[in-house]
Order: C-alpha cells, then sequence, then structure tokens
C-alpha cells in the first residue's frame, strides 16, 4: 500500500525482457489504440479483449514474431482454443471466441496476417434461453440486507449502501463502482447510472430510503477524500474500487455473515436476478424493467422471465397420459 501510495501503482507494469513479451506488449498497445479510435467499446471490453490478446501471444512463445505471426494458419487457431478450453466452460469459451476473433480480424486488417482468420475461430453452440439464471430468494436478500445495517462500523455502513443499490435497482457490480458523488441530485431526487455494458446513461429516481443511506455512507462513514467516485475502499491509501469484481469478496463475506449458503452465482449479478423476479412478480411490464436494468433491447430483459418460475409453473400445460411412460 505505501509503494502503491508513493508511485501510484504497484505493482508496476512489468517491462518486457524478452523478445516475446516485447513484441507481445507492443501489439497490445497497438491493438488498444486502434480500438479505442475505431471500435467505440467500452473500457473494460477494450481490456478483456487486450489481454486475450496478450495470452495469445504468450501461448505462441518463440513464434511471437512479425515473420510467424504472417504465417498464422487455421490449425494455429484451433490449437490455441483447445488449450483454452480445457479449464473453461462454455459460457466462457464463447466469450475467449469472440475476443480471439477480434485480434485476429485486427491482425488482418492492419496487414500483419495474409489471410483472415478470424472465421475459423470456433465457439461452442450456446441456446437462447438454454439455462436459468441464479437468484437470490427475496428472503435472503433481506435477511443479508438487515444483518449488514447492524454493522454500524465505517465499513458496514458503506457496505449496505452498496448492497441497497444493488437489491432496489438492481444495479450492475460495475455501476454500483462507477458511481460519483455528483451523480446523486439531491434537489431533483434522482441518481445518475452509467451502464458498463450498453454505454448508456438513465437517470432513476432516488428512493428515500436509498438516499438515507447514501447520505449516512457520505457523513459518517466515506474518507476525507478529493476522489469523485462515490464509494471509497476503507483502508488507506484511499482509493475506489478497481471494477465490479472487487464487490465479489465484499458480498461473500457479507453473505457469512448473513449465514446464508447460496447455489449458484453467489456474486452482485444474483442481487439483478433477484430484483428482475421481484418486478416480475410485481406485474411491472418487461419494458419497465429492461428500463431499470438498463437494457437496450427486450431480448435482453425476456431472458428473466425463466426466473419466475412459480408463475410458469401454473400455466403450464399438463403431459399427456401417453408420454409420462
Amino acid at each position: 500500500m505505501l509503494l502503491r501510495l508513493v508511485f501510484g501503482q504497484w505493482p508496476p507494469v512489468p517491462v518486457g525482457v524478452t523478445k516475446t513479451e516485447v513484441f507481445g506488449r507492443e501489439r497490445c498497445q497497438e491493438y488498444v489504440r486502434w480500438m479505442t479510435s475505431f471500435s467505440g467499446l467500452a473500457d473494460l471490453t477494450m481490456a478483456h479483449r487486450r489481454d486475450e490478446a496478450r495470452r495469445f501471444i504468450e501461448w505462441l512463445g518463440d513464434r511471437a514474431t512479425r515473420e510467424e505471426l504472417a504465417t498464422l494458419r487455421v490449425p494455429d487457431v484451433d490449437a490455441y482454443m483447445m488449450d483454452r478450453a480445457r479449464l473453461l466452460r462454455r459460457t466462457s469459451l464463447k466469450g475467449v471466441a469472440t475476443r480471439v476473433r477480434g485480434f485476429l480480424r485486427w491482425l488482418h486488417l492492419t496487414g500483419q496476417t495474409t489471410h483472415d482468420l478470424s472465421v475459423t475461430a470456433i465457439a461452442p453452440s450456446l441456446y437462447a434461453f438454454e439455462g436459468i439464471p441464479s437468484a437470490l430468494r427475496t428472503e435472503d436478500v433481506t435477511k443479508v440486507l438487515a444483518v449488514t445495517r447492524r454493522d454500524c462500523t465505517p465499513k458496514g455502513i458503506r457496505d449496505y449502501a452498496i448492497l441497497l443499490l444493488l437489491a432496489r435497482y438492481g444495479l450492475r457490480a460495475g455501476e454500483v463502482t462507477a458511481l460519483r458523488l455528483d451523480d446523486v441530485d439531491w434537489r431533483k431526487e434522482v441518481i445518475r447510472i452509467r451502464h458498463s455494458k450498453s454505454g448508456g446513461t438513465s437517470f432513476l429516481p432516488l428512493l428515500p430510503e436509498v438516499g438515507e443511506v447514501i447520505l449516512n455512507y457520505l457523513q459518517k462513514s466515506r474518507p476525507q477524500t478529493s476522489i469523485r467516485e462515490m464509494f471509497i475502499r476503507c483502508r488507506a491509501p484511499y482509493r475506489p474500487f478497481r471494477n465490479g469484481s472487487s464487490l465479489y469478496g465484499l458480498i461473500q463475506l457479507r453473505f457469512g455473515l448473513a449465514g446464508l449458503i447460496i447455489t449458484g452465482k453467489r456474486g452482485p449479478h444474483a442481487f439483478r436476478h433477484a430484483r428482475a423476479v421481484s418486478l416480475l412478480r410485481a406485474a411491472v411490464p418487461v419494458k419497465e424493467i429492461g428500463d431499470l436494468l438498463g437494457h437496450r433491447a427486450a431480448d435482453s430483459t425476456l431472458v428473466y422471465l425463466k426466473l419466475a418460475t412459480e408463475d410458469l409453473r401454473a400455466v403450464a400445460l399438463e403431459i399427456p397420459v401417453g408420454a409420462r411412460s
């Protein structure tokens, strides 16, 4: 922490030593500059694509040279995808394939490969609505909020504000960590949400309960700092959360203190799914749910219809007698 305070970043960004490291670092920097100028992707998406490009170049090893890149072939792409598939689920592997395609397409567009190999990165088939997302039960949300509210330490006050935003608005974790002090308009009683996935912005009503909790955090818990992000780490050097993934440990801690045993996903997104279920059961139109969750297309919201399992059972058809055997 002391080194991070003094130098601004620690550990430092590694400097390439071998030819492969230097070559990979240069390619990744060029790739990021190109994406920044032409792709219009979110910063987090570009970071993921950069990291995948770095992995691919490291996998090439001694073949990571300009000359060898120009001679890449389909078996090379297949071998990399098979290597990455060893420890990944189908959904994760599909994301890898998307990122590899982007990197291979950039290599061809910039004349670094002779053939466009982007179409050869094969992804597993994922079928629409094939699975049911993990969601917290209403009683679980109530319990973890109640237990966290009783923690009157600075960390407890901060964590309660974060959990309440997740539970009441169904925000993504990255949208919570990206909140800034000027995103809350106290006079108009609205809160501005920058949607990390779609890149859009929403202005939502500031619920009285949420406003009181945020105000309590700002007055009693938030460290005195010039940083404009709303939520700050409790230990010096005071700094904002790096990204939404930083909330995972915080939420695991609160689940443990509440004595909850969660099956399926146990991160911030489970609150988002739980909020969608509660709105569906309250007969809120799907369009309004999508607006709250920051969805651009209705199809993105329809996936949450699967979560209302009790309601779906009520309209299920009887299995024909002859088919039961």
